[in-house]
């Protein structure tokens, strides 16, 4: 070992110098290959995965924070729906419903001359339900019954009023003839849904 230093000193300055410099160099290229260059891909790994941990973390972050504001959504849409439900009833309830109006029209104290189902009306996703009504009563009676059927849960339209043959009797308020028609409407279920469309559908073939 001394001699090695002995000829290294005993060299020109100037190879002494190259020698220097060659060396420093060569433990700076072993540094960054051995050392830098291995921590350095580490690093760069490990930045990126903080930086998706920290993408993922900030994502469920923001869905705890609309989580109450998404409930309330969808409280809202089933409410919306629950109430949309109620006001379009099923086939099996349309008897009942009929028989509301007719009751609306009888606790108003008119004479129900007429109550008719009509043949239904097809729309996309619902039916339509007319009634022909005729009634005869006082015009308070008939528009105390027009109140009770607007005030009824499910939609009725009542449509085509018409007044007519007002009769008297001495002491007795005027009596009236009046005939409308009301139209509620129904729900068509997947069935119904499906064969209306095929039967549309064959009717364009014709």
């Amino acid at each position: 070992m001394n001699d090695l230093i002995e000829r290294i000193l005993d060299l020109p300055p100037r190879q002494r110098l190259a020698l220097l410099v060659g060396s420093v160099g060569m433990l700076f290229f072993l540094y960054w290959y051995f050392v830098y260059l291995p921590r350095s891909t580490t690093i760069e790994n490990r930045s990126q995965q903080l930086e998706g941990l920290q993408t993922e973390r900030d994502k469920k972050a923001q869905l705890v924070a609309n989580l109450a504001q998404a409930r309330q959504e969808v409280a809202d849409l089933n409410a919306a729906l629950k109430k949309a439900v109620m006001q379009l009833p099923d086939t099996k309830e349309i008897p009942d419903l009929l028989s509301s109006i007719s009751a609306s029209g009888r606790e108003s104290g008119l004479e129900i001359a007429q109550f008719r189902q009509r043949a239904e009306a097809y729309r996309d996703f619902y039916a339509e339900v007319p009634v022909e009504i005729l009634v005869r009563g006082t015009y308070s009676q008939v528009e105390e019954f027009f109140t009770k059927v607007s005030g009824l849960t499910r939609i009725v339209n009542v449509s085509d009023i018409a007044i007519k043959a007002p009769t008297t009797v001495e002491g007795d308020p005027i009596r009236l003839e009046t005939s409308c028609a009301a139209t509620t409407f129904r729900f068509l279920d997947e069935a119904e849904r499906q064969r209306i469309a095929a039967e549309r559908e064959k009717e364009k073939k014709k």
